[in-house]
This record gives C-alpha cells, sequence and structure tokens, in this order.
C-alpha cells in the first residue's frame, strides 16, 4: 500500500468522535500529570507528610482513579460516551480546584475538625470520580469510532496525545510552581479539564463505527461487569501485570522524593519527569513500526523487562543525569508494549462492552500505583532514611520488574492466550 493510500484510509478511518474524544484527552492529562508531578513533594515539604505517609497517599491519588475505573467503563456504556465524558470533566474542575486549596485559610476549620491525613486522603480520591468515567470512554470511543484496518493506528495516536498532555503537563506545574505557587499548580489543571467540559457538550456526538452497540441500561451493563469477574484466566493475566506498574509509578511516588533528598534539594522535579512523556511523543510511532511485526503479549513482556532494567542506572548513579537516563529507558519499555495492551483488551471485548473492558484495562495501573505507593514509601524510608543506603531502592524494584517479566512468560506458556493480530500495519 501506498503513502497516499495510507493516509487516506487513516482519514476514513475515524469518526469525529474519535478526534474530539483524544484531542480532550491531552488537556486531562496535562491536568493529572501536572498534578500528579508536583503531589509527592507539596505533600512532604509543604504539608509536612512524612515520607511513608507520602508515598501511601500519592499512591491513593493514582491507585483510585485506576480502580473505579472498572465501574467507569460500565458506568460509560451506560451513559453513553457524550455524557460520561462532560459529567467527568465537570467533576474534575472542581476535585483539582479542591486538592489545591488544603492550605487555604478557608479550609481552616476543615483542619481543626479532621485529621490532616484524612483529610487529605480523602481529597485525593475525588479527581478518580472524574478520570474513572474519562478514561475508559476515550478509550472505548477510540475502539468505536475507528476502522478494524486503523485500530492500532488509534491506540498509537491516542498514546501520543495522551503524552503529549503527559509532558505538557509537569512543564504547566514547573511554571505554576515558580511562578504562582505550589498550590495554584492544581487550580490550572482545574482549569483545564474545565475547558473541555465545554468542549465535549459544543463538539462531541456519541460514535457508532464498528458494529458497536450501547449497552441498553444498567443491569445489563453490570451484567457485562460481572462477565469479565468471572473471567479467571483475564483477572489472573490483569493481577500479574500489576507488577510493571508498581514499578514504573515510582518515578512519581518516590522519584521526586529521592531527587531532593539524595541528590539535588534545587533540581526542577517538574521539568525532569517531562523526560517520559518526551519521549514517547518523539519516539512511539518509531518503536510501533519496529515492533509492529512482534505479537501483542509478547511485546507487553518485553517492554516489561525493558522498563524494570532501566533503574539500575540512576541506581549505580545518584546524578540528574542518570534520572533522566533511566526514566528514558522506563519509557521506551512503556513504549513498546502499551499501544499494544490496549489493542490486545480491545480484542477481547465484545460488541457493545468495550467500555467495561477497558475499564478493566486498567486494574493494573491502580493496583500498581497503590501497592507502589505503599510500597514505595516503606523501601525509601528503610533504605534512605534508616540504612542510609537510598541506591538499593531502584535495585528492589527492578526485581519486581524481573519477576513480572518472568510470571507473564510463565503465564503465556500455560494459558496461550495470544489473539491474533489483524491490523499489523505500520503508522505511516
Amino acid at each position: 500500500m501506498s503513502f497516499r493510500q495510507r493516509l487516506q484510509e487513516i482519514r476514513d478511518g475515524f469518526e469525529p468522535a474519535f478526534w474530539v474524544a483524544n484531542l480532550s484527552e491531552i488537556f486531562e492529562r496535562l491536568a493529572y500529570y501536572g498534578a500528579f508531578s508536583s503531589l509527592a513533594n507539596y505533600l512532604h515539604e509543604s504539608l509536612n507528610i512524612p515520607t511513608q505517609q507520602t508515598g501511601a497517599l500519592t499512591g491513593l491519588f493514582g491507585g483510585m482513579v485506576w480502580f473505579l475505573a472498572i465501574l467507569g467503563g460500565a458506568v460509560a456504556d451506560w451513559l453513553g460516551f457524550r455524557r460520561a465524558l462532560s459529567l467527568a470533566y465537570l467533576i474534575l474542575g472542581c476535585a483539582y480546584f479542591l486538592l489545591g486549596s488544603l492550605g487555604a485559610s478557608w479550609m481552616a476549620p476543615v483542619h481543626t475538625a479532621v485529621p490532616l491525613i484524612g483529610l487529605v486522603a480523602f481529597v485525593l480520591t475525588l479527581p478518580a470520580l472524574g478520570i474513572a468515567l474519562v478514561k475508559p470512554s476515550v478509550v472505548g470511543t477510540t475502539a468505536r469510532a475507528s476502522s478494524e484496518n486503523v485500530r492500532s493506528i488509534g491506540y498509537s495516536i491516542y498514546y501520543t496525545l495522551v503524552n503529549i498532555g503527559g509532558a505538557a503537563g509537569p512543564y504547566a506545574a514547573s511554571w505554576a510552581h515558580r511562578h504562582l505557587g505550589v498550590e495554584n499548580v492544581f487550580r490550572v489543571s482545574a482549569l483545564s479539564v474545565l475547558l473541555m467540559f465545554f468542549a465535549v457538550l459544543l463538539f462531541f456526538k456519541e460514535p457508532r463505527r464498528s458494529g458497536g452497540v450501547q449497552t441498553a441500561s444498567l443491569t445489563e451493563a453490570a451484567r457485562n461487569l460481572f462477565t469479565v469477574v468471572m473471567n479467571p484466566r483475564f483477572m489472573l493475566f490483569l493481577l500479574i501485570f500489576s507488577g510493571y506498574w508498581i514499578v514504573y509509578w515510582q518515578q512519581y511516588i518516590v522519584l521526586p522524593i529521592y531527587i531532593h533528598g539524595y541528590i539535588d534539594p534545587r533540581a526542577d522535579v517538574e521539568l525532569i519527569l517531562i523526560t517520559d512523556a518526551a519521549a514517547v511523543i518523539c519516539l512511539q510511532f518509531l518503536i510501533t513500526y519496529l515492533t509492529r511485526k512482534i505479537p501483542a503479549f509478547r511485546a507487553i513482556t518485553i517492554g516489561t523487562l525493558i522498563s524494570a532494567l532501566g533503574w539500575l542506572i540512576v541506581a549505580s548513579r545518584p546524578a540528574v543525569w542518570a534520572v533522566v537516563l533511566s526514566i528514558l529507558v522506563v519509557a521506551l519499555g512503556e513504549m513498546v508494549l502499551s499501544p499494544r495492551y490496549y489493542e490486545y483488551i480491545s480484542r477481547l471485548a465484545p460488541p457493545g462492552q468495550q467500555g467495561t473492558y477497558m475499564g478493566f484495562a486498567f486494574l493494573p495501573i491502580g493496583i500498581g500505583s497503590l501497592a507502589g505507593g505503599w510500597l514505595g514509601g516503606r523501601l525509601m524510608h528503610h533504605y534512605g532514611e534508616l540504612a542510609h543506603r537510598p541506591a538499593r531502592v531502584w535495585c528492589a524494584l527492578t526485581g519486581i520488574g524481573v519477576a513480572t517479566t518472568l510470571l507473564m512468560w510463565f503465564y503465556h506458556l500455560v494459558a496461550k492466550t495470544e489473539v491474533p493480530v489483524t491490523d499489523a500495519a505500520p503508522p505511516t
């Protein structure tokens, strides 16, 4: 197929809803990663929360998002993606504003009545209510509004746009932190998603492509949810894959504390954390092209191993350049596996259940964030504050990633769950 033919195929292969949903995801990710990149040091340095609790709370912020995405997928199938997205962005605007107001004077009566840790934990769960609807809605729209012959390209586009937002978020957070104060990082996030509330209302139309049928009722959505839960092989795969996310999320959970505590207290953490998303923006399509003939499950396994080994660089050299290089290698593994992971899950989903299955696709991300927050905070406390050997944190995390790779390899040998690839054309 010529370049011109392939380009025409891409132009004709997506409904307008695909582009509206995915472009709105740029701003949702800007808000999320802007808040996430500042969160650990905001809790630890501005609110004076100890290391272990900071790790757990930061993991809670990420984890609740992805756990609720399971229910969010079913609700999105029931509501329809347009209503789910508009409701989600309205919730997110309010949630981020409240998160940035934890230290505000008007919150003083609440501080008096509620212990600080409890208040922070409650507020950190609020963005999850919105993102739990956004993620399965956008990924479900990508599945439903894409022709079969461009499905994998659709997920590469989705993942690239996600990372444009992921790069813009820490950059915006760095600027807001330096010029407006760290609390206004979260208010910038609030403004970003509130704009998307209006964009969805004005421009998004419910997709109908690929034979998808809208779930008729909430009862049917609940039945779909139960059906997925009762699929033991699928649920075991999701549980094993959670190990990847335990390793991955440490760049937001303990790496900011590690940089300020053991490398350079003046380092601009938000700018350093742009590395991951910037690498994906620049290289995702090339990596997708180079790995297009690798079966999806094998690509997921290879990517898991690459990301795990990346942390050995900063373990061997406590320097900012080593941190950047480690994040770059972690991103390389992410680029190998992530689009193929969403493709793999989407091909398992029956018609009308894309939202539900895509909601479950986020379960490992939630487990990884919650478990990673709990584990990362304790590893940093033990090896950093007690043993004074903080580099061992990264060796331990590499071990978790290698163990996850071995478990996935063994799982595939036993379960034989590879889905045949029907859309392996490169994203030209």
